[in-house]
């Protein structure tokens, strides 16, 4: 049909366009939350693309739920809000014959969501945790940028560098604060590299430099000039953090059937099941009462979307603490949701309807 042919084109074109929009939003959030970290030395800047590919697909079957919402939501909305949706009642088209088609577009998408967050995003989560710890065994020397001072873990050195080579191998213009044996030492070179030696020590070896050394609030000092300087680079000793439930697969946890497991495996269906909760949801709550105004609706989607979302996190929450029972689980919370979907239907298609011809009696 006509109707269910532009409604399938611009459910897309609608749905893309939110999709960049919230990828957007949330690749700047994490990017400007990365470089404040890499500004204050504690990451490399080699490590921000990562961090921002496993986190984006932590969060992908969240963006992906929240843009089915919108895109039905808000082609809907244009729809009453341009009286098209007049004119296709008129024809003859009630409410409902706009669930299949908008189910039909959500539906590849509610199965890409369900794959992410029973498989994809657990793994990216393990990822991440994984490559976090190795950042952090990582020595104090991988996390310095140039033009900006790097403190030492252990707070008794003090590095900077201005720049570096074009392979990034040599460093130009070195700067080391120490402190040892209640002496202060300075030391500063024209250039500087990393230098393993054969038992696996790294070195920060210096060149064509000097080094001052005294005892602070004293004359005494010293200043030895030297070719070649190496400063010996103790590696971090991190543990390794054991595997919590969010980074476990899928089949671990039905196998385990702990409250933990059992709540985090609902938590994870629970994303697809709210996909296509939402979806049926956004069909009556895209009317648009005239007198209401236009953004009126759109609030209150979000709202009911945000109330729906913590309402999931509580209920997991509690299944964790054993205050329900792991059979009853999130289940409840979805419950609501149908039961609010089949009121908002209910008033749409026959409610409604009645009033005017309430008011002519």
């Amino acid at each position: 049909m006509i109707f269910r042919r532009s409604l399938t084109q611009e459910l897309y074109s609608t749905a893309l366009a939110t999709f960049m929009t919230l990828v957007g939003i949330v690749l700047a959030q994490r990017v400007a939350h990365y470089l404040g970290i890499a500004a204050r030395g504690n990451l490399a800047s080699d490590a921000i693309n990562a961090l921002l590919g496993f986190s984006l697909l932590k969060y992908l079957p969240l963006l992906l739920t929240l843009t089915l919402f919108l895109s039905v939501l808000l082609t809907l909305t244009r729809w009453h809000r341009d009286s098209e949706m007049v004119v296709w009642f008129t024809s003859g088209l009630g409410l409902a014959a706009w669930v299949r088609p908008a189910l039909w577009f959500a539906l590849p998408l509610i199965i890409v969501i369900g794959i992410l967050s029973l498989f994809v995003s657990p793994w990216a989560t393990g990822q991440g945790q994984a490559f976090a710890d190795q950042l952090k065994a990582r020595d104090e020397l991988a996390a310095i940028s140039p033009g900006v001072f790097k403190e030492s873990r252990n707070a008794d050195r003090v590095y900077f560098v201005e720049s570096f080579d074009e392979l990034g191998n040599t460093v130009k213009n070195v700067f080391v604060q120490s402190i040892q044996h209640q002496k202060l030492g300075i030391i500063v070179a024209q250039k500087g590299f990393r230098e393993t030696a054969e038992n696996g020590d790294n070195f920060l070896v210096m060149q064509n430099g000097r080094r001052y050394e005294g005892k602070p609030n004293t004359p005494e000092f010293s200043i030895t000039e030297f070719e070649r300087y190496a400063i010996r680079i103790e590696s971090a000793e991190v543990q390794e953090r054991p595997p919590s439930t969010q980074t476990r697969s899928s089949e671990d946890l039905l196998r385990e059937r702990s409250k933990e497991s059992s709540a985090e495996f609902q938590w994870r269906l629970a994303t697809p099941i709210s996909a296509f909760l939402l979806v049926l949801l956004a069909i009556p709550m895209s009317f648009v009462d005239p007198r209401a105004g236009r953004s009126a609706n759109m609030i209150m989607a979000l709202l009911v979307y945000v109330i729906y979302n913590n309402l999931l996190s509580i209920s997991q929450a509690w299944v964790q603490q054993d205050k329900i029972h792991p059979a009853i689980g999130l289940w409840p919370v979805h419950g609501i949701v149908l039961a609010l979907i089949v009121y908002l239907f209910y008033r749409r298609l026959f409610l409604l309807p009645l009033i005017p011809n309430l008011f002519r009696k």
